[in-house]
């Protein structure tokens, strides 16, 4: 009896309560997982996009939030104990997805349609690594992830670029689909402004299928900047700290209703720098000037056409700075080399009834070199001549490439003319992406090229685009070549009146494959990729007992890792990259690592930004170990981390910015010296660059619109 009057008394005097049913929806389909919170309390979605909570009654604020949905909120007046039902429909959170066409893999394809994996930085990442170094793309690709700018030549700052472990020579440069850079080395790299750049293409992979010979690792295609409706009109200088000046002027506009044109002019300064007081100069100095006009035509109708020309000059000089001697001969020693470069190319569209796309290119470059290396002048010619036609066509869900290509390489190095040689390359080459279903997108592509001093070589590649409910994987397998040539990484900073070859070389051969898998969740995406490469018959520089160029007798393996993650809600965006390498040859009867190929390199970049006004940024980068050859120091390098900022003000058409690189003060010459005690058999004076020779620098000035 007490019991029972105890409960009537409690059920008398509770508040009363009632039920709330929340239904998430979005375009009528239920939304699993939503956060649903009534006056602070939080509870999930089920299956079904219901939630149900019991609460007090009067005013209840409902709030529902998902991710990759723009929120939502309401309020219930409850009044009663009862359950209350409420519906919301959630819009999809808006994404910036810009139109991006790729141009590399020829079908002009948008980027997210490709089969082939090609990674695209585009004019916002292009404008900030161009406040960071104005006078050359070095900064632009050494931060982009799986590919690493390598210096080749410590005395004058030569570098190339490593794509997933590959050797840079294996790399193929373009502009605008041309190949106007030739093969002259890694000087080439440093010449190239990227004020005018509008995007920048990376195929990763063996791609001689879509490019013959020269691109066993991948291909790096440079987009101009096209002019728009409104003329442009830009000025940039910058200072630093280590004494480098640059200057670059960028005109485009309309010219009339089918023609506009761009000019690009630039100069470029660097000052001799010793960070390390022995006398050599860790930086070299330089004067260089660049002019490159570009005229585009559009004719309407699908007629279009392309035409470009540029000229650099450049003295480029580094060894012993005036008045300073090396320790081990009491003398000093230059190293210089000054650079002339002219290059022409172009390129025509038109349609044939309506269906198919005709496209002819014509390049030619020619580059002459006076390299000075001590008492040795090495005097040379580079010339590359190109031309290629095209058809591209359409059926049903098939789109076609068919086309011939031809290409002449010309070496004649006036003082060593033993190394010259002209190669003549014609090929032919198809190409055949089908879209087989929404979710499954297949590419094929084959070469042949029949060169006329190693023979023919037969290029396939096939990819594949499969994609679903945010998920996305692409698979590539490849083959390709590369003709032997007397110019590498080493023998570029040696010079070749040393260089011998006992034995005839054989061209390389490589085989490269890649999978990778794409996760997008909302502003955020996450991409893994594993790659493999194997090169037959490699080209090895020996430079213990004496300086020779071999075909090693086995392959040259390089496997590994990498991982980006992305993430971008205005006005904040980061990216995170992790890249594992390993890539060993046989040396001295052992498999080795690679020299100068770290195995673990990470890095992490965050910028706010806050549109017409402000952007800054930060980044942090590590480099692991490397293995080291001809080292008298030490035979791995040590690890280092790198970080800097960026700070950009606008105000009106003038934009003020400060960079810092390498707060850390990462340097070399703060493990060991950079000159060798005594002169290697290749005739250097100096070990391989492992880690950053300039050390902490900070640079700043102003980019001016008028």
């Amino acid at each position: 009896m007490h019991w029972e009057v105890l409960l009537f008394l409690i059920a008398f005097f509770q508040e009363p309560r009632a039920t709330i049913r929340v239904e998430v929806r979005t375009d009528s389909t239920p939304v699993a997982g939503a956060v649903v919170t009534l006056n602070g309390a939080s509870i999930q979605t089920d299956r079904n996009g219901v939630a149900t909570a019991p609460v007090a009654l009067g005013k209840v604020d409902v709030r529902v939030a998902k991710q990759g949905f723009l929120p939502g909120a309401t309020s219930l007046a409850v009044d009663e104990a009862r359950e209350w039902q409420l519906v919301l429909e959630l819009q999809p959170e808006p994404r910036d997805e810009q139109e991006i066409t790729v141009y590399a893999t020829r079908t002009n394809t948008r980027l997210q349609d490709l089969p082939t994996r090609v990674e695209v930085l585009g004019p916002e990442e292009i404008e900030e690594k161009t406040l960071m170094t104005p006078g050359d793309i070095v900064m632009m690709l050494n931060e982009m992830g799986g590919l690493r700018v390598q210096t080749t030549s410590p005395s004058l700052g030569a570098a190339s670029v490593r794509i997933q472990g590959m050797r840079g020579r294996y790399t193929r440069f373009l502009a605008d689909g041309l190949p106007l850079f030739g093969q002259g080395g890694g000087l080439g790299l440093l010449q190239i402004p990227p004020v005018d750049l509008g995007q920048v293409e990376v195929i990763k992979g063996v791609s001689s299928a879509l490019y013959g010979a020269g691109a066993m690792a991948g291909v790096v295609n440079l987009i101009s900047r096209r002019p728009g409706r409104e003329p442009v009109h830009e000025f940039l200088v910058n200072r630093s700290t280590l004494g480098a000046t640059d200057t670059s002027l960028f005109l485009a506009s309309q010219l009339s209703t089918r023609w506009s044109a761009s000019l690009l002019g630039g100069g470029d300064w660097q000052e001799h720098n010793d960070r390390d007081g022995d006398g050599w100069a860790d930086l070299a100095g330089y004067a260089r000037g660049v002019l490159r006009p570009r005229f585009f035509w559009d004719g309407g109708g699908g007629q279009t056409a392309f035409l470009t020309g540029g000229i650099t000059y450049e003295n480029r000089d580094g060894g012993t700075l005036p008045g300073s001697v090396l320790p081990a001969t009491g003398s000093p020693y230059e190293e210089a080399l000054n650079t002339r470069r002219y290059d022409l190319g172009g390129s025509y569209q038109f349609l044939i009834e309506n269906r198919y796309v005709v496209t002819t290119r014509l390049a030619a470059s020619s580059q002459y070199h006076d390299h000075r290396y001590g008492e040795v002048l090495e005097r040379d010619r580079h010339g590359m001549y190109f031309g290629e036609i095209a058809v591209r066509g359409a059926i049903g869900r098939q789109t076609w490439v068919a086309g011939v290509a031809a290409e002449r390489e010309v070496y004649d190095p006036r003082d060593v003319p033993r190394f010259a040689y002209q190669y003549d390359t014609p090929g032919v080459f198809l190409q055949d992406d089908i879209a087989i279903a929404p979710w499954l997108s297949v590419s094929a592509s084959a070469r042949a090229d029949f060169q006329n001093r190693y023979g023919t070589f037969l290029s396939p590649r096939l990819s594949a685009l499969v994609r679903g409910k945010g998920w996305t994987s692409r698979l590539s397998a490849g083959q390709g070549f590369f003709a032997p040539t007397p110019l590498t990484e080493e023998t570029e900073a040696a010079g070749l009146s040393r260089l011998s070859i006992p034995a005839p070389l054989v061209a390389e051969r490589g085989r490269s494959a890649s999978f990778d898998l794409t996760r997008s969740l909302g502003p955020a995406s996450f991409t893994a990729t594993l790659f493999g490469s194997r090169v037959r018959h490699p080209i090895h520089v020996d430079r213990v007992e004496r300086y020779q160029l071999t075909n090693l007798p086995e392959p040259t393996n390089n496997v590994g890792v990498e991982l980006l993650g992305t993430w971008r809600k205005a006005p904040f965006s980061a990216t995170v990259t992790y890249t594992y390498v390993q890539s060993r040859e046989l040396d001295l009867g052992r498999r080795l690592e690679v020299p100068l190929t770290p195995r673990h390199s990470f890095g992490i970049v965050g910028m706010w930004e806050k549109k017409d006004t402000w952007r800054i940024g930060v980044e942090c980068y590590y480099t692991g170990s490397q293995r080291l050859e001809e080292n008298p120091y030490r035979s791995e390098s040590e690890p280092y981390v790198s970080t800097g900022f960026l700070v950009e003000r606008k105000l009106g058409r003038v934009r003020l910015f400060l960079n810092a690189e390498n707060l850390t003060d990462a340097r070399q010459t703060r493990w060991d010296p950079l000159l060798r005690p005594s002169r290697g058999v290749d005739g250097r004076w100096t070990v391989d660059a492992w880690a950053p020779l300039d050390g902490r620098v900070f640079n700043g000035g102003i980019r001016l619109g008028f």
